[in-house]
């Protein structure tokens, strides 16, 4: 059998554009710590376990939500809907203000956790920190869910995919 394609030295570059061509879905993760609201845009994030119940999500170390997700203990992971992207962009946004940086997305408190919800999201997960391992330049943070939120999920999810949102209707 032979292979189609463009086979390459694995470089950053390359290891960027393979990996990119993997779909995945875009949520944004959320920490209140010191009385602060945290986040980031997400797409390294999936489900471990059913028993317990147990996500993760990937955060780089040189991040400052790094500091703020591992000191909180807790945090929440809003899976976006298609209408999302606006959110996503910002909070992907390298350097933008701490102070205020959820002030135009509308959200509101998950009860278990007290972190930040998004409004526009097709299911969300309260979690608290089970652990934190390494991982090259990124921390992989295992969350137990303790909390779970379905939206209305009529208007489809948002997916990335090499280096650009689409959305998704659900449609089959």
């Amino acid at each position: 059998m032979t292979i189609q394609g463009d086979a390459r030295p694995a470089t950053v570059e390359s290891f960027r554009r393979a990996v990119g061509r993997f779909a995945t879905g875009v949520c944004v993760v959320t920490a209140r710590d010191a009385g602060m609201d945290h986040a980031m845009t997400a797409n390294a994030f999936t489900s471990v376990s059913l028993e317990p119940l147990l996500v993760l999500v990937c955060v780089e170390t040189e991040a400052r939500f790094h500091d703020a997700i591992t000191a909180a203990g807790a945090w929440a992971v809003s899976i976006l809907d298609a209408s999302g992207r606006p959110a996503a962009d910002w909070l992907a946004t390298r350097g933008r203000p701490l102070h205020g940086q959820l002030d135009r997305i509308p959200f509101h408190r998950g009860p278990a956790t007290g972190a930040a919800v998004l409004d526009r999201s097709t299911a969300w997960l309260e979690c608290r920190t089970e652990a934190v391992y390494p991982g090259g330049d990124h921390s992989i943070v295992v969350g137990e869910v303790v909390g779970v939120g379905l939206g209305d999920d009529s208007t489809g999810a948002l997916l990335y995919h090499r280096s650009a949102y689409r959305g998704l209707d659900g449609r089959r």
